[in-house]
């Protein structure tokens, strides 16, 4: 694929640019680009040594990568510089955020966290040392810091959340996977041996989407389809799940064009579901080619908020639809990776993270319900500021971040001025 700011390339330029874009998941699912200076910065967001499909590579590496290719310049028969981001001097992170600090401090990697409705509780994903390389589902008390593990301790997991309204949380897991254990040991070998691969998040037909009594206990699959079922979240009285899904991809016979389209990503048969929260009368929203994924309800959960990517995978922007996937709208529209999207409680405005300041730089922006007004920046810290959520009362901002000592991405929390950011969306144009 090729860079927006670059003309048409030769074929061996495009073939390498798509062979080393990354796949991410939720964590960092959907960030696809063809640009290697991308590559390194992603990485080096998810930790310069690891990541969460087994894909590890140093953060190093990606620089070389970048280097050589040039971000796919060298073999262009033009360039054209960006232009300069309208963004590029605003400062706002010291008016919206205070009190800054890091939430997670005994994990190698830990991100996408979600709060209970209730606001005591914080469900995330974290890579811990020991025989499974890969994330697990852990819940965090507040008040005393103390977290559990609530996922099973086998295969991949992913996109976890509590049920507003009863102890259960729900997560996607690979744990019944006849291969999980054997695909564990298969990661730690690689990662020992030093082997640099490119970085991949691996859309596992294993996924399914399970519940499970607040201790993590009494496992119930609720999606059991083959394909990929994740990226779930509750409806505010938790009567439903939202989810993405490429299981049609697995349910019919494709094309050669569509087997094609499969076989170089997956991802491009992803749309988005409902399901009642115990799993039945399951029904599909979307049905745009290329990938639909990280849907969440308004509020009020009369609307849904999700990101969409291009059908080649070179950009996505954020989205929105009534919940009962009607009336389907673009709010951002700046052709760079504009994803995660998140409601504020009060309504008034999402929350999402996009690298239209370059590349190789994710901040946060707020943005009306309506895409009425220009976006408005949050974060001007250096490093990679993804997946940020709101507390129930919206009065606190969690999220996914580097900005740490050693570059880990680990999840933080701040204070949040909603005022201020009204204020501020007021004066946008």
């Amino acid at each position: 694929m090729i860079p927006k700011t670059q003309s048409p390339v030769t074929a061996q330029c495009v073939n390498a640019a798509r062979d080393s874009r990354p796949r991410f998941g939720r964590f960092e699912k959907g960030l696809r680009y063809a640009g290697t200076a991308l590559i390194a910065s992603i990485l080096a967001a998810c930790s310069p040594n690891t990541n969460d499909t087994g894909s590890a590579e140093s953060a190093g590496y990606a620089q070389d990568m970048a280097s050589s290719y040039g971000d796919g310049t060298a073999a262009a028969t033009s360039w054209v510089a960006e232009e300069a981001s309208p963004y590029a001097d605003v400062q706002n992170e010291a008016e919206l955020l205070s009190n800054t600090r890091q939430l997670i401090n005994d994990s190698l990697r830990s991100g996408e966290g979600y709060f209970s409705a209730d606001g005591t509780q914080l469900i995330y994903q974290s890579e811990q040392p020991g025989d499974n390389p890969f994330y697990q589902i852990f819940v965090l008390d507040l008040a005393s810091g103390e977290s559990r593990l609530v996922s099973p301790g086998v295969g991949l997991t992913t996109c976890a959340w509590i049920h507003p309204t009863q102890d259960l949380v729900m997560f996607s897991s690979t744990h019944e996977d006849p291969n999980a254990l054997a695909k564990q040991a298969e990661e730690i070998a690689i990662r020992e041996s030093g082997i640099e691969r490119a970085y991949g998040w691996d859309y596992d037909r294993n996924y399914d989407i399970y519940v499970a009594n607040g201790d993590g206990s009494n496992l119930i699959n609720l999606s059991n389809a083959d394909g990929y079922d994740a990226e779930g979240s509750y409806s505010a009285d938790g009567t439903k799940i939202l989810f993405a899904s490429n299981r049609q991809a697995y349910s019919r016979t494709l094309s050669q064009a569509e087997q094609a389209l499969f076989e170089d990503d997956s991802s491009y048969f992803m749309d988005l579901y409902v399901m009642n929260a115990d799993g039945s009368d399951v029904t599909q929203l979307t049905r745009s080619p290329g990938y639909d994924g990280g849907p969440f309800y308004s509020p009020d959960g009369s609307k849904i908020t999700w990101r969409r990517f291009n059908p080649d995978g070179t950009s996505a922007e954020i989205w929105t639809m009534d919940a009962d996937g009607s009336n389907q709208r673009q709010l951002t529209a700046d052709g760079m990776v504009a994803w995660a999207p998140y409601y504020h409680p009060s309504g008034e405005y999402l929350i999402y993270s996009s690298n239209q300041l370059g590349h190789a730089n994710f901040e946060l922006f707020i943005v009306d319900t309506e895409g009425a007004r220009a976006p408005v920046r949050v974060t001007n810290t250096d490093g990679t500021d993804i997946l940020p959520v709101f507390s129930p009362a919206g009065d606190q901002l969690a999220w996914s971040t580097t900005r740490t000592a050693d570059g880990t991405s680990q999840l933080h929390i701040a204070d949040w001025n909603h005022e201020q950011a009204l204020s501020l969306l007021a004066e946008a144009r």
